[in-house]
């Protein structure tokens, strides 16, 4: 009688092994930090972009943000894209990406205006041109006053900001910002932000003029928009950095605006230390 029940059992067991076998791929838990590393080590990377990898940091960036491939993150003013061509393979299978473009015809003059549209233009054709590689890639709007077409409210599992607080504080967007990244959020979702990083106590009259932010500023502002600090990471920290060059951060690379005064030192210096926040829109 036991034996007939332990053989019942070994083919129940067995059964259930072959249908998780052939219910497709394996949840993103067993896989993501593979398919981040292949994501970031893809040959479709631009080589400029590859080659800034030591400086910036995006493995360790991202597993800081803890972001999944099965999720829906929205990517805040991304630039050329050197993020989105590691977030859009990562998430083409199981997650949804969303780029926040700047365009704000209402307080820019017209020739940012026409900068703005055309850098739009170069993003959006980029990433049409190999649609098998990258997905689908949702373009939506930051505007000075919020978010437009980067889905419903409480819809995203992760908003992530690389360099560009200071922008935000510089044209006095910074809270606006913050409010609409919370109201895209879901319950539990994640504001992943890297933003250079000022000495403690810097005044904002500097900040504007330097682009560097001091920690405890970001802070602030982000619990004021009602979210949680929930870590911090050193990820992105340069110790070489000491956040006082005549030409603030853009003296730095990649920017390297001094131009030939001082660019060895600069080049050695590296890029600016930057401070690397999880925050998080409470559950309640």
């Amino acid at each position: 009688m036991w034996r007939r029940l332990r053989f019942v059992r070994s083919w129940f067991l067995l059964g259930l092994g072959l249908i998780a076998a052939c219910a497709g791929p394996p949840p993103v838990g067993d896989n993501n930090d593979a398919l981040l590393k292949a994501a970031i080590a893809s040959p479709l990377r631009s080589e400029g972009n590859r080659a800034r990898d030591g400086a910036r940091h995006p493995y360790e960036t991202l597993r800081a943000f803890g972001v999944r491939a099965d999720q829906t993150i929205v990517e805040i003013a991304p630039g050329g894209g050197w993020y989105t061509e590691i977030l859009a393979p990562y998430l083409r299978e199981q997650g949804y990406y969303v780029a926040a473009l700047y365009v704000d015809a209402g307080k820019t003059s017209a020739e940012t205006e026409e900068k703005l549209s055309e850098a739009r233009a170069r993003f959006t054709a980029k990433f049409a041109r190999d649609p098998d590689h990258y997905g689908h890639i949702a373009v939506g709007t930051l505007r000075s006053d919020g978010l437009s077409d980067v889905g419903a409210p409480g819809s995203a599992d992760a908003v992530l900001t690389f360099r560009n607080i200071h922008n935000w504080i510089a044209d006095g967007s910074f809270d606006a910002a913050l409010r609409a990244f919370y109201g895209v959020l879901k319950p539990g979702g994640v504001l992943g932000v890297e933003e250079h990083r000022a000495v403690p106590g810097t005044p904002l009259e500097r900040v504007i003029a330097s682009g560097y932010v001091p920690e405890a500023y970001v802070i602030e502002h982000a619990r004021n928009a009602g979210f949680e600090l929930a870590s911090r990471s050193e990820a992105n920290a340069n110790p070489r950095d000491t956040n006082d060059h005549p030409n603030g951060v853009w003296s730095l690379p990649p920017t390297l605006r001094g131009g030939a005064v001082d660019r060895e030192r600069f080049v050695a210096t590296g890029e600016s230390d930057r401070m690397t926040l999880t925050f998080v829109k409470p559950r309640r």
